[in-house]
């Protein structure tokens, strides 16, 4: 959205707007901005969400998970959870054979994995969600 169309929405002028979006960013309210891609359209239409438990939870083991997953670009989100799973991560590839190589060669060989558990999602309802303001 262009500064114009933000002012005209908030019912400002465009100079005060972007004053107070830079404000916004500077004070880390706005944290960046960012594109949403259709995953299909670039080859990561298949999804799938895996659940991942540890052998320990001491910081050394949770640490080492935690810097290698972040190197995995199949995973595109990383939850740390309370209880079980430890962690619940979103995995996107092109198909089926192409996870099977990520969850055997990448997730497979994470430190620490105790157990995993792969679920496929049938369909994305909300999947960039946005925060009520």
């Amino acid at each position: 959205m262009s500064n114009l169309e933000l002012a005209e929405r908030v019912r400002l002028t465009p100079s005060p707007c972007l004053r107070r979006v830079r404000n916004l960013e500077e004070a880390g309210v706005i944290t960046g901005y960012r594109a949403v891609v259709d995953p299909a359209s670039v080859g990561r239409g298949f999804q799938v969400v895996v659940f991942v438990e540890l052998v320990g939870q001491d910081a050394e083991t949770v640490m080492a998970f935690e810097e290698a997953v972040m190197e995995i670009d199949d995973v595109i989100e990383c939850l740390r959870m309370f209880g079980r799973p430890d962690y619940v991560l979103r995995v996107a590839v092109a198909d089926m054979e192409a996870f099977g190589r990520v969850r055997l060669e990448k997730l497979g060989r994470l430190p620490g994995l105790d157990k995993m558990t792969s679920q496929i999602a049938m369909k994305a309802l909300k999947s960039v969600g946005t925060l009520p303001l």
